[in-house]
């Protein structure tokens, strides 16, 4: 059963994928022919979400900072697809691209820690900043668990969650007057995010473990790189 609901899970999202590609082809293929990088849409893409989100967020302007960073963030689809396109994917602009995703997400919950700590809300103040670093934590896991050449992917909540699940909602929040729906899903966002690092944390230590121990050495063997033992000198 879990597995019929991860496959349908990656399935939906493909579908969902494959929609958004036709959607922003004509869009991607006009920038190439102006000459326009990917890496320039990648940087102009994460300055217009974190202008979104801690330049509305923190007013009070729900609504409107969720729709100029939804507008920017499709430019995360736009790159990569420009990238392809062109023939020019490098680890540099996988790098580039990751490392301003983490500033855009953190502009998005430092928005709203902001904007709770404006309106005087410590509890959800305090809230927003737990989901905040909890989210940059499971990213770090990852990162970390694949520089030592192991996985730490998935969880309950992933990047693509937690953003999609805050901007959707913050929206609906803000425009039918229903703060306690922002409140909710952050509190959800924060406990899940916590439960993921720790999913990805027990992953890795498993694999750890699994890990074959080396074999350790027998008396009668040397330590590598140990001289031969001098024979003694013969009698005169």
């Amino acid at each position: 059963m879990v597995i019929r609901l991860d496959y349908d899970r990656v399935a939906m999202l493909n579908r969902f994928k494959q929609f958004f590609t036709k959607l922003i082809a004509p869009i991607a293929h006009m920038l190439l022919r102006l000459g326009v990088s990917a890496d320039a849409v990648t940087l102009v893409g994460t300055i217009g979400v974190c202008a979104g989100a801690l330049v509305f967020f923190p007013r009070g302007q729900i609504w409107l900072g969720t729709v100029v960073i939804t507008c920017f963030v499709f430019s995360d689809m736009i790159d990569g697809y420009m990238a392809r396109t062109s023939g020019t994917s490098s680890k540099w602009g996988s790098y580039l691209d990751s490392t301003l995703d983490r500033l855009g997400d953190g502009a998005v919950f430092g928005g709203l820690v902001l904007f709770y700590a404006r309106s005087g809300d410590d509890w959800m103040a305090g809230v927003a900043l737990w989901a905040l670093v909890m989210g940059a934590t499971t990213s770090y896991a990852r990162a970390k668990a694949e520089s030592l050449g192991l996985t730490a992917s998935g969880g309950i909540a992933e990047r693509a969650d937690r953003l999609v699940a805050v901007l959707v909602i913050a929206f609906f929040s803000d425009v039918l007057d229903l703060p306690i729906l922002l409140k909710i899903i952050l509190s959800v966002l924060a406990v899940a995010s916590t439960i993921t690092v720790a999913q990805r944390t027990m992953s890795v230590r498993r694999q750890v473990r699994a890990e074959r121990p080396a074999a350790p050495q027998t008396p009668d063997t040397p330590p590598p790189n140990t001289p031969p033992p001098t024979p003694p000198p013969a009698d005169a």
